[in-house]
């Protein structure tokens, strides 16, 4: 369905700042073409893709271009092991070793200039790169603790599928999520049994551990749909990569569940649109929303932009749309951390010049990004609606 536009390679982020890499269109459908006739055409060039669907967001013909990449670095792609993708890319594994009670230790010694020294010599991991904190508790422990047992009180019931991010990282964002949640009188269930959406293992190359995560996801997700829960997820790039990437890219059926599958502001904008209201106090600050590219791809920014419209007193300024240049774990690889720097230095000055007193994105990985470069906090819809909420 190729028609040889270019327009993909116009919206690229990675063609503008990396000579090596061919582009959205020679990497993915010219270059398809060639690799069905021989894979010795395939191109290790392709990893310098960060799979951020700005080409296929902007493709007029609707090509896949994005998955079409994917697949090509999964089925000629020469696998060889390294310590650093593998620490990056199994995000369960580094968070149960990262997180409490060893959290205040692992914090301080990543922010080491030895420390980071060596893990750019050793690893390739750029020195330069401030690395996410570890939270001192799960937000899984948190929530078995200190809410499960008040969910049940609620009349509507939903599965949250939280992520690494918040499991790990940021619990904070989880107890913000179920306040919300709550006030709209739905009850927060976790899933049986979550382990990372399989992004971070995908752009890494472990496509075997990614299908084994989906497959364990899918299983847990149709108890929680088969109980008539819909499954709402804070994160745009977890939201993508289980309705999307599982039956494209890891070849997991989810057509069964697909539907139930919602990012959380587009599940808070529906029960807006069913009558449902929740008292809001005002929030006196000026904001600049971010859109991050995943959400983009699902199309669903105006549900996030929505949601922080409602809270009184805040003024919301929406940013152009660019790529925040960290895409994952791309940003964390020395080879590419001058370009993700570059690809987000637009989006940076656009902040600088908003006046904002905070940013405001669904993405974590944006969020660290925007953080590192701009000195401004970033922030997720949700916190600011429970802030709001809490006055």
């Amino acid at each position: 369905m190729c028609t040889k536009c270019t327009i993909c390679t116009e919206y690229c982020p990675v063609s503008q700042y990396n000579p090596v890499y061919p582009g959205p269109k020679q990497s993915g459908p010219d270059g398809e073409r060639l690799r069905l006739k021989d894979p010795d055409y395939y191109d290790d060039a392709l990893k310098y893709c960060t799979n951020c669907k700005r080409c296929e967001v902007n493709c007029p013909s609707g090509v896949n271009i994005g998955d079409i990449i994917q697949l090509a670095r999964k089925k000629y792609g020469k696998r060889r092991f390294s310590l650093r993708d593998a620490i990056l890319g199994h995000t369960d594994l580094m968070g149960g070793l990262g997180a409490s009670p060893l959290a205040r230790v692992v914090n301080a010694a990543a922010g080491l200039a030895p420390v980071k020294t060596g893990m750019e010599k050793m690893l390739g991991i750029p020195s330069a790169r401030i690395l996410p904190r570890y939270s001192t508790g799960y937000f899984r422990r948190w929530f078995k603790r200190h809410a499960e047992a008040k969910q049940q009180a609620f009349a509507e019931q939903a599965a949250l599928f939280h992520g690494c991010y918040i499991n790990y990282n940021n619990p904070d964002l989880g107890k913000a999520v179920v306040t919300v949640l709550n006030a709209f009188g739905v009850g927060v269930n976790l899933l049986e049994k979550e382990r990372c959406c399989g992004i971070p293992l995908i752009a890494g190359g472990f496509f075997n551990q990614a299908r084994k995560n989906a497959l364990s996801n899918s299983v847990s997700i149709s108890k929680a749909v088969g109980l008539g829960m819909p499954v709402v997820v804070p994160s745009p790039s977890c939201v993508m990569t289980l309705r999307d990437e599982y039956p494209h890219i890891l070849e997991v059926a989810n057509s069964a569940w697909r539907a139930r599958v919602d990012l959380l502001s587009r599940f808070l904008y529906r029960l807006w649109a069913s009558g449902k209201e929740i008292a809001l106090k005002p929030v006196k600050l000026r904001v600049a929303y971010h859109t991050a590219c995943h959400i983009e791809k699902l199309g669903w920014t105006c549900y996030s932009i929505n949601m922080l419209q409602r809270i009184p007193g805040l003024e919301v300024v929406i940013l152009p749309s660019r790529c925040c240049g960290i895409a994952g774990t791309y940003g964390f690889k020395s080879e590419n951390y001058e370009t993700a720097r570059k690809i987000g230095a637009e989006l940076f000055a656009s902040i600088e010049a908003s006046g904002a007193d905070l940013v405001i994105c669904d993405c974590e990985m944006c969020k660290m990004q925007i953080e590192q470069y701009t000195g401004k906090p970033c922030e997720h819809p949700v916190s600011i609606m429970a802030r709001s909420l809490a006055g």
